[in-house]
């Protein structure tokens, strides 16, 4: 803790790279990923302060819409879509998801009924072989699940309708960094 302490400390020493964000913010892009700590959204990118919009969920999922129970992810992707108005929306799997391998191999998970809750409520059991560890097969299957999702939130079925959005699936290698996004075209993941 101590190391996170100490840049704490001097990060704010620097107040003339930080007085722009007062004004607001405007990202182009909601991040949608895992809340893993190996998962960095702003390494992956490149992106500064105020150019990503980011949620992150344990297995980075996308929970189905429901207009009279709202949770705060669809909160999240209505604010991003319909006040910041972001023009691209990216979920990003990556691979050595506990999430997704929980969910793959069928572990039991009743020692944290949250998790298993959250994760047996939130999305059906994706595709892949339980031998994996990296859980390559069954990560890619659950983000094209949860682009799905996504296309079933009326601000987002708006926004597409028109033209004005973009939706866009990454697998994240934790152990090489490659990024590799879902071409429709031959339904494959392929590097950037």
């Amino acid at each position: 803790m101590q190391p996170l302490i100490d840049n704490a400390r001097t990060f704010g020493q620097r107040p003339e790279e930080f007085a722009k964000l007062a004004e607001g913010q405007s990202p182009q892009v909601l991040f949608i990923t895992c809340s893993d700590s190996r998962v960095v959204p702003a390494l992956i990118t490149g992106a500064r302060p105020g150019e990503l919009f980011e949620l992150r969920t344990a297995g980075n999922i996308v929970p189905p819409y429901a207009s009279e129970h709202p949770t705060g992810e669809a909160a999240t992707i209505e604010y991003a879509v319909e006040v910041l108005g972001v023009r691209d929306i990216v979920v990003c799997g990556h691979s050595h998801c506990g999430a997704v391998g929980a969910l793959v191999r069928g572990d039991d998970l009743t020692a944290v009924p949250a998790v298993r809750d959250w994760l047996a409520a939130a999305t059906p059991r994706p595709a892949g072989a339980a031998e994996d560890p990296e859980v390559a097969e069954g990560v890619q299957s659950h983000v094209l699940t949860q682009l799905l999702r996504l296309r079933s939130y009326p601000c987002v079925e708006r926004q597409l309708a028109e033209g004005r959005l973009g939706l866009h699936a990454w697998y994240y290698e934790v152990h090489t960094g490659a990024v590799r996004t879902h071409r429709p075209q031959t339904d494959t993941f392929e590097s950037l």
